[in-house]
């Protein structure tokens, strides 16, 4: 295996494994203090109990996301040197704040985890709503330095050296808004649905059981509406993109020649040496509408771009596909949710609903996953979008496949002990904490 390939699925593995642990790491913090606040409210077992369960889990995913953060961290500089050189003292800002905020993050998570019936019950509220906050200020500066990569800015390119560096506006760049927010509304879908799943599960073992119950409406709810306000979001990237990355958007639909308009090519398997699409639904002029807001705009195909220039077609558009179909999917279980808590409250805990919420849990971080891999994936050759290539930048040390797969079989055991710890809390929840059946 070439050592360009090793260094980049060493990134990518540690990318897979971290984005799952931050994004539980972001929201699950806001699950935790909505069930406080529901127990400081109605001073029910239930919430007092879900709350200290999940505020173990925040503990445990926040360990993990900081040791896994802290390896990627490494990775860039030992792997990407060429890269670093230059990249550094450019981007170095939304990592010093996402520093900070991660410190905020820890003395908060102290606070809540020991102030119980030591601080003041709403301050000791708030410390846990700080936790979420800093949570989600630290995914949006590690995503504005990302969108750096993917819409330089901040510097003038001269002679193969940055010069003239203004590190708030390579912070601020065209990218970093539609970036974060995206990101961000991904990870409260994802996050919400795994923890709604496994309390539908835990539900259809204990059927009746009140704490799966409020736990299961609490994830739901957040799940929904983001889920539902998901695709604004992704209207406002896919137009974003098309302005600065046409390259990406035409391997996102496997767009082989630019046209006016353009289709919207829903599934479907790109044929590269034959530049077409087989087996895929074709939307006449659709592309051109959420590309441009114009049913008659043309957009640019992978026919105006150097062929050297191409991104892996199949990867990213498959990768799209995935993410596209994964997050529509949720969205209409949200939308039933919101229907049911509404007018048919009988049928939130109904065996099929409660079976398809439990098969759903997945699907978030799987919708994660691709549309990471759209974003990486879909910039290369690039690791500085139109300025550096990605083998320009990897470090010339020999025999990389060797710390990927050591890193590789880390982090898988890293998930087994996380996963493991997480079981064992259910456990211990079951253990000691038996309510009445009844209907939340």
């Amino acid at each position: 295996m070439e050592d360009l390939l090793s260094a980049r699925l060493q990134m990518a593995i540690s990318l897979g494994f971290h984005i799952i642990f931050a994004c539980i790491g972001m929201v699950m913090p806001f699950l935790m203090a909505f069930s406080h606040w529901k127990w400081l409210q109605t001073n029910k077992d239930e919430y007092l109990h879900l709350t200290k369960t999940w505020s173990k889990g925040v503990a445990i995913f926040f360990a993990t996301g900081a040791v896994s953060g802290t390896v990627l961290s490494f990775e860039l500089g030992l792997l990407w040197p060429g890269f670093m050189e230059h990249a550094g003292p450019i981007f170095g800002m939304p990592f010093s704040w996402e520093g900070t905020a991660f410190f905020i993050e820890a003395i908060a998570l102290g606070l809540f985890l020991y102030g119980w019936n030591k601080i003041n019950k709403w301050v000791h509220w708030a410390t846990g709503v700080v936790v979420g906050i800093s949570g989600v200020a630290s995914g949006i500066f590690v995503v504005a330095a990302n969108a750096w990569m993917n819409s330089p800015s901040g510097f003038d390119w001269v002679n193969g050296q940055a010069i003239n560096i203004d590190p708030v506006a390579a912070m601020f760049n065209d990218a970093w808004f539609s970036q974060a927010l995206h990101m961000t509304l991904a990870a409260f879908v994802s996050t919400s649905f795994a923890v709604a799943g496994i309390h539908a599960f835990l539900l259809l073992k204990h059927p009746g059981h009140s704490l799966h119950q409020r736990a299961m409406k609490i994830a739901l709810t957040f799940g929904a509406i983001t889920a539902l306000l998901q695709p604004l979001s992704g209207d406002i990237s896919a137009k974003d993109v098309a302005v600065r990355q046409p390259a990406k958007l035409a391997a996102m639909e496997a767009l082989f020649k630019t046209s006016k308009p353009a289709d919207l090519v829903i599934g479907g398997l790109p044929n590269v040496e034959q530049q077409r699409v087989d087996y895929a639904i074709h939307l006449p002029r659709f592309l051109s509408f959420l590309a441009h807001g114009d049913f008659n705009a043309e957009v640019k195909g992978l026919d105006s771009i150097p062929r050297d220039e191409w991104p892996p077609v199949v990867v990213v558009h498959v990768a799209f596909q995935i993410m596209v179909a994964a997050g529509m999917a949720m969205a209409l279980i949200g939308l039933v949710f919101l229907f049911f808590a509404w007018k048919k409250k009988h049928l939130l805990f109904h065996k099929t609903f409660l079976t398809i919420v439990a098969l759903a849990t997945p699907l978030g971080f799987i919708a994660v996953e691709a549309g990471w891999t759209v974003t990486e994936v879909g910039r290369q050759p690039w690791i500085l979008y139109g300025i550096m290539r990605t083998s320009d930048a990897v470090s010339p040390m020999s025999g990389l496949m060797y710390p990927m797969i050591t890193f590789t079989i880390l982090y898988l055991i890293l998930a087994f002990l996380v996963t493991w710890l997480m079981a064992r809390q259910i456990k211990v929840l079951h253990e000691t904490y038996k309510p009445e059946l009844q209907e939340a």
